[in-house]
C-alpha cells in the first residue's frame, strides 16, 4: 500500500464514496470517511445540508483514522459533494480544524448538474497554508467521467511518485448505473411522468 497518499471524504448518499473508492484503489492508498453528528437523511436532511453550506456552518466532525499524522503525507486527497455551490459543511469543518496540518492537498468534488463548480476549489483553499496541487470536478455517469478521473489520478500519482493500479470496471459501472437511475423520470400510478427534480445536495 502507498503510505504517502491518503484519501479522506464525506458522502451523504454514497455517490462521493464510490468515486473516492475508485481513486483510492487506483493509488493503492488508505481511504477514510469523516462525518458529523447531524441527521442529514431524507428531504429535511437535504434542506439542512444546503442551509449549512450557504451559511458556512460547521459542526464537530469524527476523528480522521489515519495511519500517520496528516502532515507526513505527501498528498492528502479530499472528496466532497457540492452543496448549494459550496463544498459540504463536513469537509469545510475538516479544513477549518485541520487544514493547516496538510502539506499538499488535492480536491475531488462531485455533483449532479453540468456546472463544474470551479469556484469551490478556491473556497477550500482559504483553509490551507498554500494552494492545492490537483483538482477534479466529476459528474458520475457523464460521458467524460472516466477520462477526467484518470487524468486526475495521473496528476496525483506523478506528484506523489506513486504507481497507478488499474481500476476494475465494476467500480465505475456501479456508480454510473446509480447515476443513470437517478436521472430517470418517476412515473405516477396513473402513468403520468413526474419530473425528478433534485438538488445536488439530495443526490450526492
Amino acid at each position: 500500500m502507498n503510505k504517502d497518499v491518503i484519501c479522506i471524504y464525506y458522502s451523504r448518499t454514497g455517490k462521493t464514496e464510490r468515486v473516492m473508492r475508485e481513486i483510492a484503489h487506483g493509488l493503492d492508498c488508505q481511504l477514510v470517511e469523516v462525518h458529523d453528528r447531524v441527521a442529514r437523511g431524507g428531504a429535511f436532511g437535504a434542506f439542512r445540508c444546503g442551509l449549512d453550506a450557504m451559511r458556512r456552518r460547521t459542526r464537530a466532525i469524527s476523528r480522521v483514522e489515519s495511519e500517520r499524522p496528516l502532515w507526513e503525507y505527501k498528498l492528502v486527497i479530499l472528496g466532497t459533494p457540492v452543496w448549494g455551490g459550496r463544498c459540504s459543511s463536513v469537509i469545510r469543518g475538516l479544513l477549518k480544524r485541520r487544514g493547516y496540518e496538510m502539506a499538499d492537498v488535492a480536491y475531488v468534488i462531485t455533483h449532479k448538474s453540468e456546472e463544474q463548480y470551479r469556484e469551490v476549489f478556491d473556497q477550500m483553499d482559504r483553509y490551507l497554508l498554500k494552494p492545492h496541487v490537483a483538482e477534479v470536478s466529476l459528474r458520475p455517469g457523464s460521458t467524460g467521467y472516466v477520462f477526467w478521473r484518470d487524468q486526475f489520478l495521473k496528476a496525483c500519482a506523478d506528484f506523489a511518485g506513486a504507481e497507478l493500479l488499474p481500476i476494475p470496471e465494476e467500480l465505475a459501472a456501479e456508480a454510473n448505473r446509480e447515476a443513470a437511475a437517478s436521472e430517470r423520470p418517476k412515473t405516477s400510478e396513473n402513468g403520468s411522468e413526474q419530473a425528478a427534480k433534485k438538488t445536488d445536495t439530495e443526490r450526492q
